[in-house]
């Protein structure tokens, strides 16, 4: 199984503090947000390589962190050729970017390059290779104004997807769905074929109802919690949240 860790984001809206470097480097305690998730994904045996995808404007930063990066897997720095907030492609487009750069044919998890998690990816991988579909992360949200800010979706009865709205006016479930998935491989050539319809090209969860039209997916309930960080206020949370337990 190989990782895509989506990392081409120019994050203004915490600017200043990412005019010159990417949201995933910022530190958090003695770590940045980058290790914190690397560590994650070091922990599940089945990965044997991980592409991260970011743009020209960070290509440098972080490529000089994976040379200092001394774990088991594999690590690739991809280039999408970006520059600005105004010209970048899009999460899904670079998807498709490292699937064939990297000339991807198994299994991905996707994760996105800002956001941490308490929870197990092995665990993750593990309801994957018992369900053998394509899956997706779900956790429960009791506050209606956080559910209206991220993908909602609705499962049956054996936690089969069976609907998703991005960011809903009135939601349908408190079952809200973080940017973690596994895609089978036969799931791969759908990606370029989402893309090449025209449609979003932007945030990962754009794919997942084009998807379950498709192929069943499966949601993986997990029980920790997962941090956004996308504004001051959440990364402030973050560091306080993360740099105690790396004090412990």
């Amino acid at each position: 199984m190989k990782c895509i860790l989506l990392a081409a984001g120019y994050a203004t809206r915490l600017y200043p503090l990412t005019q010159n470097l990417p949201k995933s480097l910022l530190p958090i305690g003695e770590s940045t947000i980058l290790d914190l998730i690397i560590r994650q994904i070091e922990q599940v045996e089945s990965i044997d390589h991980i592409f991260i995808v970011t743009n020209d404007r960070f290509f440098h930063l972080f490529e000089d962190w994976r040379s200092r990066q001394q774990i088991r897997q594999k690590i690739t720095v991809l280039n999408d050729g970006t520059t600005t907030n105004d010209n970048r492609i899009g999460a899904i487009a670079d998807l498709r970017f490292a699937i064939e750069t990297g000339s991807v044919a198994e299994d991905i998890l996707v994760l996105a390059g800002d956001n941490l998690f308490d929870f197990s990816l092995t665990d993750f991988i593990r309801f994957f290779e018992r369900v053998d579909r394509d899956c997706i992360t779900a956790h429960t949200l009791s506050e209606l104004a956080a559910l209206q800010r991220t993908g909602v979706i609705e499962v049956d009865a054996h936690d089969r997807v069976t609907g998703f709205e991005e960011k809903p006016h009135c939601p349908r479930s408190n079952l809200a769905v973080p940017p973690f998935y596994i895609f089978q491989q036969e799931t791969l050539p759908l990606i370029r074929q989402y893309l090449a319809a025209g449609n979003n090209p932007d945030a990962p969860g754009n794919f997942i109802p084009w998807l379950i039209e498709r192929r069943e997916v499966y949601a993986f309930r997990f029980q920790g919690q997962r941090y956004d960080i996308g504004t001051m206020a959440s990364y402030q949370q973050a560091i306080q949240i993360f740099a105690g337990k790396e004090e412990h």
